[in-house]
């Protein structure tokens, strides 16, 4: 899937996305990531959603944003409830979708120059 969108400065956006990987500023990303405006880390060590736990979560909640997005792969799969509430509680927003929506939306919020974080599990089927 291609993506295509103007973007203030050098904010990371997602330009394309392919079954297990993805094109943030024209390099090609395996695995599972953090991505914000400023910030990439591509070695994220979340497995899946069904088994995130707060120390998945800390570098995410650690960069203050406004909302946290988590991409859970090709099928929507939800966290724990009791980590999303834990988000929910700190003032943070917190949406889980599966990666592709994850992409668009995180891109259409960076875009708004809005403070997002997104946590991408790699879809592998």
């Amino acid at each position: 899937m291609q993506l295509t969108l103007e973007t203030p400065g050098s904010a990371n956006v997602i330009t394309a996305m392919e079954r297990n990987r993805i094109k943030i500023g024209g390099q090609w990303l395996t695995g599972n990531l953090i991505v914000s405006a400023d910030t990439l880390e591509p070695d994220w060590p979340a497995t899946s959603a069904e088994t995130l736990e707060w120390p998945h979560l800390e570098p995410l909640v650690a960069m203050e944003p406004e909302i946290i997005l988590i991409g859970t792969g090709a099928a929507l799969r939800f966290p724990p409830a009791a980590l999303s509430a834990d988000v929910l509680g700190r003032g943070i927003g917190f949406e889980v979708m599966d990666t592709a929506a994850a992409c668009r939306t995180y891109n259409i919020l960076v875009t708004e120059q809005r403070r997002v974080v997104a946590g991408i599990l790699q879809p592998t089927n």
